[in-house]
């Protein structure tokens, strides 16, 4: 069943972001079971990613894989998965 994973990141600049996703985003488009990538600032501060998976492995797969290891030292992604009943766009 697909998945979204909302991800909270607190202390992670636009910046940090812009860097990362410019070396992960090829690696990201091409990786198992990868659907779509948003991010952009969030309201509370800090970032927010939206992410949709195949499954909820896949997702967790790709972060523990490539993601977490080129995060900055302090910065701790909060994720969360949830189902996904329907996806759409225009």
């Amino acid at each position: 069943m697909a998945v979204v994973m909302i991800g909270q990141v607190d202390n992670l600049t636009e910046e940090i972001y812009a860097g990362m996703i410019g070396n992960l985003k090829p690696v990201l488009q091409s990786a198992k079971g990868f659907i779509s990538h948003a991010g952009g600032p969030s309201p509370d501060g800090g970032w927010r990613v939206i992410e949709m998976w195949e499954s909820e492995e896949d997702g967790k797969a790709w972060f523990e894989q490539n993601v977490k290891p080129n995060l900055p030292d302090g910065i701790v992604p909060d994720r969360q998965y949830f189902p996904v009943h329907s996806a759409f766009t225009s």
